[in-house]
This record gives C-alpha cells, structure tokens and sequence, in this order.
C-alpha cells in the first residue's frame, strides 16, 4: 500500500501522458464491462422488516401502498370560520350566527345549518354541511353579549380553504414503489400515511481490511520509514456518509496474516473490501489466497488509471449465500475512485439496485492529453449559462490526494484521443 499527501493545487492545461505498452496488457477488461460483471454477478441479500425510523438510505424490497386517506377528513387549510351558505349568499357584508369553535384535533359531531359558522382552526375537520370558510382576515366579527356574529369583509368563493379527504393521497395509493431508496422526505411522507414497518433489503455485512506493512500508527512510526493511513479513515468516511457501519482492520503484508484474516471473514461477511495487495509484487498475496481460499475470480485488472490492478470474486459458501471480496489498489486515489464508482455500484445491487452509475454530461474548459487508459480525473464543475464546466486539477498521480480539498467530480476521460476545449465527458458528483 503506498499512501501520501501532496502540497500544491493547480489548475492544469494539459493533463498527462502516455504511459507505453501498460494499458495495452492482455486481459483487461473495460470499464463498462467491469461494472456489468458487477451486476451480472452479484445475487441480492434477503429481505428484513424495520421500523421506519431505522431505514435512511435504504431501499424498498416491496412496494408500499397507503392504507388511509390523506387527509384523513375533510379539513380546514386557515385560522377562519367554517360557513354554511349558498353560493348566492357569499357576498362583501353577509353576516353568519356563530355557534362554536372547534379545534385541531377535536372530533365535534355540529352540523352547520344554513346561516350558521363556527370557529375553526387549521387542521380542524370541518362539521358537516360548510359550503366554505372564511380566512379570519376577511371576517369581522361582532358581539352584543347575547348575540354574536361575523360579516364578510370581502366576497367569498365556494368551498375555499377545504383541504378536501383524500386529496393527497387516496386509500390504496402507491405511495414508494420497489427499489426506491429512502430518504429524509420519503421517510416523512411515508410516516404521515401511517407506516410503521416496513420490508427493504438487507444492508450487507462488510469488512474493510487494509494492507499494509508501511502504515503508521504514530507519529514516532514515521522516522522508520511508515507513513499515515488515508485509506482507512476515507473508507469509514465514506460509509458514515451514508449511514452505514463497517468493520475496519489491519493485516501485515505476510501470506499466513492474509490467510487467516480472510479465511476468517470469508464465513462471517457478505463482502470483503480490501485495499492493496492485489497487483503482482512479491508482497501482494490478496488474489493468491483470495483463489486458494475457493473465490471464484469475476474479474481482475481493469483498463483504467487510477485503479487498473481490480480484483472482483464471489465465494458460494455451503449455505447457499455468498461472500464477495471487492479488491482495490493500495493507493488512495485509487482507493477513492474504486469507493465512488465500483464499491457504491456493488453495495447497490447487494441491496437490489442493478442500475449502472448514474453519469452527468460535463463540457471541458481546457486540452486533456491521450493516455492508453480511461482516466478518472479529479475535477471541479459549476453550472454556467445552462452548462456544467469541467475544470481538471492537478496532482493526479494515485498516491496523492490533497485536491479532494477542491473536487467535487470524479470525471470520465476516454483513452487514445486527446480532448479539446468543449469536449463532452461523463462524470459523478462526490
């Protein structure tokens, strides 16, 4: 694993290079294949009950369908007075017998006869037989100590500031339909119709192992040699991003630590998430114990910079269920871009969502050089004019970091063609 910081952020013109014969190796696979493979070959987890207040960023495993009205009953949408009058008697100066008050969340059985109003509060249901009410700003009301009364101040239109029942939502009604996933709001609209529990996908169990002899601890590690740990701390990150939990350890870069670690994991976890360890050094020993532990190897390598050394495998375990291993480079822009692209792809469809990313369309403000490998560049983009402009950064090399500072895209970059001013390019917002 080979983790570092850089100091400097600088827009850049021209953004880098070829790098010879690397991304014409044999048995790459593309980006695009990379992410169908995920689809194709990851099997959705079970299905659980939860209360709805445990279910933020989750995602629906059955439709659900309103089982009230909404609203409930026929209501009052101002502070005001519920009439009952014909139409014809609505006019500037018409006065009404007032009767009562009802409040919100009061279930009065009044039936209004003609001539007659009642106080009434937002929210309040409206007794039976109210042509219309009236907004306390346009009603004067009047009291001689025996009698009381209100006259119109201004005319008056016919069922105004009724929320009618059921004119949100009817009785039956879908109201989140499979595979959405919830949100703040949907969780608010879905309470309000009355839901209590409800089914959705399970979250899979994960592990984060990260490689690595060369990671600190301390900073008294530093003098030998160590460095800090940015893999770690970004992949916890970005899982409390989404209101999740995972498991983070470490594991030294020895085949007996690697064996028994994953040999571990591999009963107790729907997927392993490693960093390093998974290119072709003499200290890499992910794949090789990942293939003699019984993983099926779905893929590995993918012809793109940062990330290309990838590896994808899936374990059938005795019971029928399945453990994914999803191994990324060491470095963490590497890490970063795996994270974004294939780590989201694949927590998705553990939880039913077989949907590839979701691309925005991007023009570039400058030159970009051709390079042998799709690219996933670090860059900014702001809407101007009807657009959204890409502007790249510098300091992209894999092991550097320090432009996540400024970046708010993680931007598509087609390999073997140079591309100039206003070319259009694919990107994700981060």
């Amino acid at each position: 694993m080979n983790q570092a910081l850089s100091k400097e952020l600088k827009p850049t013109k021209n953004l880098t290079v070829s790098h010879g014969g690397c991304g014409s190796e044999e048995g790459l696979i593309s980006v695009d294949q990379a992410l169908q493979m995920l689809l194709d070959h990851t099997q959705s987890l079970d299905i659980e009950t939860l209360t709805l207040d445990q279910t933020l960023n989750r995602y629906l495993a059955k439709a659900v369908y309103s089982k009230i009205n909404l609203p409930l009953f026929s209501q009052s949408a101002v502070d005001g007075y519920a009439i009952c009058a014909a139409p014809a008697t609505l006019g500037m100066g018409t006065s009404f017998e007032l009767i009562g008050e009802i409040r919100a969340g009061q279930n009065l059985e009044i039936q209004l006869q003609q001539g007659q109003a009642i106080r009434i509060f937002t929210g309040a249901k409206v007794p039976a037989n109210t042509s219309t009410v009236a907004r306390q700003e346009i009603v004067q009301l009047l009291d001689n100590g025996e009698t009381r009364k209100i006259v119109l101040t201004e005319p008056l239109q016919s069922h105004a500031d009724i929320r009618d029942v059921g004119e949100e939502v009817a009785c039956g009604q879908l109201l989140a339909d499979l595979g959405q996933k919830l949100s703040v709001g949907a969780i608010a609209a879905l309470s309000m119709a009355g839901v209590k529990n409800i089914e959705v996908f399970k979250y899979p169990k994960i592990a984060v192992v990260i490689t690595g002899d060369e990671v600190s601890v301390n900073v008294e590690d530093l003098a030998s040699g160590k460095i800090f740990d940015a893999n770690a701390p970004l992949i916890q990150a970005w899982f409390q991003s989404r209101s999740q939990e995972v498991d983070i350890m470490h594991v030294a870069d020895t085949e007996q630590a690697v064996t028994a670690l994953l040999n571990r994991l591999k009963n107790e976890y729907d997927l392993i998430l490693t960093t390093g360890g998974v290119s072709v050094g003499d200290y890499d020993f992910v794949r090789p114990v990942t293939l003699k532990l019984g993983f099926e190897q779905i893929f590995w390598k993918v012809k793109q910079k940062p990330g290309k050394p990838m590896l994808f495998a899936d374990l059938l375990r005795q019971d029928g269920s399945h453990c994914y291993l999803l191994g990324l480079p060491g470095n963490p822009a590497a890490v970063y871009a795996g994270m974004q692209i294939y780590t989201a792809t694949l927590v998705k469809v553990l939880q039913g969502q077989k949907k590839l990313p979701e691309w925005f369309s991007g023009t570039i403000q400058h030159e970009l050089k051709a390079d042998t490998r799709e690219r996933f560049l670090r860059m900014t983009v702001q809407f101007n004019d009807g657009q959204l402009l890409l502007n790249s950064l510098s300091k992209q090399q894999s092991h550097m970091l320090s432009n996540l500072m400024h970046a708010n895209c993680l931007v598509r970059v087609p390999a073997g063609e140079k591309m100039v001013v206003g070319t259009k390019l694919q990107g994700l917002f981060i």
